[in-house]
Order: structure tokens, then C-alpha cells, then sequence
């Protein structure tokens, strides 16, 4: 015991000792400081440590002796074998050369199995978005292959590996379960909501249910550089990798020096929302757009027809998308109208509460009937560009009594409950652990800010 009193008492003296010759003056003026500030008199103060220029300087040159020759390390060197590893997502134009030549792999015999295997062929080739992970030798031949997908409706997913065998190449395709998980993910904006979801790394559906859930609070067209967001959201893996994303589970937003937040909760019985904190409902009547990750090419004003060459006021929003992206119900309603407008070209028109409509125009294809009821998000048709139009769009229109609205407002009104007494405390305690993940979410994308 006596030692290691005695061996403590040794360390802390070196640290102290080290501590002063490390830095001597500013201790030194540390001491003064104090002195001087305590007794308000004049004091003289010895340095602590000799000037660094009188140190004297001593060299020591030592001969080391390799523990093996040039020449052993050299054949260590030679035996010593490594494995590689390499990931590239697939393309609709892969070829079985081109996909292992992306992965780094110069193998003419790995290329001639995959391109005359049905189940490699069908799996890799002609498959655009798939991840692909090779482990190769350090000859850059291929060793082992695996890709993994998600069938439609099946509810697992498949894993194709190819693998190296004495014999040759062999190729076998499993069936396994997925795993559900959470993800936490957060971002600055520099120039826009998506390009800082892009840069985050967060999926373009987690991005756009992000979009949804603050659309009545926060002007994703007016953001500005430096606000910031945090998200949770649902994941199903598979082998580690994320095949498809979920529902957003919480999330915050600040803009503009204010805070926004949100959960998603179902309470027994009832339809899941997003809530507030403190319990309001944040569901809309309207989602601020019928289409995903679009952009507006023409607002709610005059503006010079791009057919017709005049000045005429434009009833609605054209928002700029592929012929074929999905166009989506903002509102629960019933359609009203499913077919061809004259100048709309194909166009779907819901009926909503208190005498409202929605309309939704030039689409390359109608997917409801009239009559159908149809639900928020639920899909009516995709962009196309049939009608009185130069290129694919949506043109989309809001209606009160008859009249044109700007469908720029329609995000504003209300159309949820707050939570009942009855669940509250279940939902406060989830509200607690919530701002918990997002404030640590939070505090790392500060961190990167500063």
C-alpha cells in the first residue's frame, strides 16, 4: 500500500514537473497575474524554467539493425495475400464487362459466367439500382459476388451470390428476412431542402415525407442558408444494407430562428398522424404538392400562353416532372371527373369538402374512375404532357364554389384532432424520448456548422 502511495505521489510530481518546464512563462505570468490581483501590491516572480536557447543540445546516433534481411521481407512480401472489396450500384445498360470493370475486377472468366448464367443475368444485367459488392484478390480477380433486392410483395428479399470454387464459378440465389431498423439523420440547407437531403445522404422518399409533414409551417420556396434539420425514420435491411425506406418517425426544422417539431403517432384503434409536442395535430387538410421533387415553372398569375402567344391568367401551378413520375391526391375526396378536357388533355378533378376541387391535368395516363374514393397520397395518374402542352407537366388547379384559388394556400388549412386526454401520457412519453434522439441529432449538425 505504502508503494503505491509513494508510486502515485511520483507520477503526479513528474506531470507537475513536466507541466512547468512545458510551459514556463505562461505559468509564470499565470502566478503573477494571480498575485497581483489578489494583494493590489507589486511583486517580483523568478521564472519558473531556463530559457529554452540555454538548453544544450545533445545528439545520439544509434545503428539499427533490421530484425530480418531485404531479401526475406521482400518474399514476406510476396506471400503476403489481401482481399479487396467493392461496391457499385447496377445500371440498365450494364453489360457483364461493364458492371465488373466498374467494380475493378479483370476477370474475362468471372464476366463469361455471369453473362451465361440465367440466375447472374437475371439478377445483375437489365436491373438498374441494385447494390453489388465484389471481393476480389489482389490480382483484381474476382472471389465473391453478392447483390440483394426486394421482390415486389414478397416481404423478405433474394440474395444472389457468385463465388469462386476450385472447379469454377458457381452461382445460388437465397431467400432471407428482412430487418427493420431506425435511422437519425440530419443536414444544413445551403441552396435548397433536397440538395441538402442529397448531401446528407437521406433518401428521396424520407426527403419528401420531410417536406409534407412541415408544408404549413415552413416556405420550403424561402429557405434560408443555415437552417437545419434533423430526422428519424423506418429502414428495412438487408445484411446491413438498407433496401427500402419507411415512415418518417420524428423530425425538427428550424428556419428562420424558429423551431418546428413533429411525431408520428396512432393511437389504438385510430389512423397514425404527425403531432406537435404538445399535442396538436399537424395534419393538413392538403399536402402542399401533387407531385414529388418537382420544380414550379408557372405560378398563379399572368403570364404570356405558351400556345396561344397572350397574355392570359393562369388558373393554377405547372410543376416541371417527367412524363410517368406519380401524381398524388393532396386531399382525401371523390373524383368528379376522370378523362380528356379539351386543352387539359387527361385530367382528373376531386371533389373535396366544402365545395372545393382539385384538378389535375395533361397526364400521360388516369389510374381512378369516376365515383372512386380516394385518399391523401393516393396515387390518380403520372405527369404526361397530352393536351395544350409543350412538355411533360402538371398543370394543377384549386376550386372554391367554382372560382380559381391559388393553390399555393391550400397547405394552410387544418384537418386533424389533437391527441385525446386518454393517450396523453403514452404520447408525452414519447415526446420525451423523441426531442431526446433529435437533440442529439441536432448538436452534430452544430458541430459540423461551426
Amino acid at each position: 500500500m505504502i508503494n503505491g502511495i509513494l508510486a502515485a505521489e511520483e507520477l503526479i510530481a513528474s506531470r507537475v514537473a513536466h507541466t512547468f518546464r512545458t510551459y514556463p512563462k505562461q505559468i509564470t505570468a499565470a502566478i503573477a497575474a494571480l498575485l497581483l490581483s489578489a494583494g493590489g501590491g507589486a511583486f517580483a516572480v523568478a521564472s519558473l524554467g531556463p530559457d529554452a536557447a540555454e538548453i544544450p543540445v545533445k545528439q545520439v546516433f544509434e545503428a539499427v539493425a533490421p530484425s530480418t534481411s531485404f531479401a526475406d521481407q521482400i518474399e514476406a512480401l510476396d506471400a503476403h495475400s489481401f482481399t479487396l472489396f467493392r461496391t457499385e450500384i447496377t445500371r440498365s445498360s450494364d453489360t457483364a464487362e461493364a458492371l465488373l470493370q466498374r467494380l475493378g475486377l479483370a476477370d474475362p472468366a468471372a464476366a463469361a459466367f455471369v453473362r451465361g448464367n440465367a440466375d447472374a443475368r437475371a439478377a445483375l444485367l437489365s436491373r438498374p439500382g441494385r447494390t453489388v459488392t465484389a471481393e476480389a484478390t489482389q490480382e483484381n480477380a474476382l472471389k465473391k459476388l453478392s447483390a440483394r433486392w426486394m421482390p415486389d410483395g414478397d416481404g423478405g428479399f433474394k440474395r444472389l451470390v457468385v463465388e469462386k470454387t476450385p472447379t469454377g464459378f458457381r452461382a445460388r440465389t437465397e431467400t432471407d428476412a428482412l430487418t427493420p431498423g431506425t435511422r437519425l439523420a440530419s443536414g444544413v440547407v445551403r441552396t435548397s431542402l433536397f440538395a441538402a437531403t442529397d448531401d446528407a445522404r437521406i433518401p428521396d422518399p424520407v426527403a419528401s415525407q420531410l417536406a409534407d409533414v412541415f408544408s404549413g409551417d415552413v416556405d420550403f420556396r424561402s429557405l434560408r442558408k443555415g437552417d437545419r434539420f434533423a430526422v428519424v425514420y423506418e429502414t428495412l435491411d438487408a445484411d446491413g444494407q438498407t433496401l427500402r425506406t419507411g415512415r418518417v418517425l420524428s423530425a425538427e426544422f428550424e428556419s428562420n430562428g424558429k423551431l418546428y417539431q413533429a411525431l408520428w403517432y396512432q393511437e389504438p384503434g385510430q389512423k397514425g398522424g404527425y403531432y406537435r409536442p404538445n399535442g396538436d395535430s399537424l395534419r393538413r387538410a392538403y399536402l402542399s404538392s401533387p407531385v414529388e421533387f418537382s420544380r414550379v415553372t408557372s405560378g398563379f398569375a399572368m403570364r404570356l400562353h405558351p400556345i396561344l402567344n397572350s397574355w392570359r391568367q393562369h388558373h393554377g401551378i405547372d410543376f416541371a416532372a417527367p412524363t410517368g413520375t406519380p401524381v398524388r391526391a393532396v386531399g382525401d375526396g371523390t373524383v368528379e371527373f376522370a378523362g380528356t378536357q379539351n386543352g387539359y388533355g387527361n385530367i382528373v378533378i376531386l371533389k373535396h369538402h366544402n365545395n372545393q376541387e382539385t384538378a389535375y391535368a395533361h397526364l400521360s395516363r388516369v389510374d381512378v374512375k369516376v365515383g372512386q374514393s380516394v385518399s391523401q397520397s393516393q396515387t390518380l395518374g403520372a405527369v404526361g404532357s397530352t393536351g395544350w402542352a409543350t412538355g411533360p407537366h402538371l398543370h394543377f388547379e384549386f376550386r372554391v364554389n367554382g372560382e380559381y384559388h391559388d393553390p399555393a394556400t391550400i397547405a394552410q388549412q387544418d384537418g386533424g384532432a389533437p391527441i385525446t386526454a386518454a393517450n396523453r401520457p403514452a404520447f408525452e412519453r414519447l415526446a420525451l424520448a423523441t426531442r431526446t434522439e433529435l437533440s442529439a441529432a441536432f448538436s452534430v449538425v452544430q458541430a459540423s456548422a461551426d
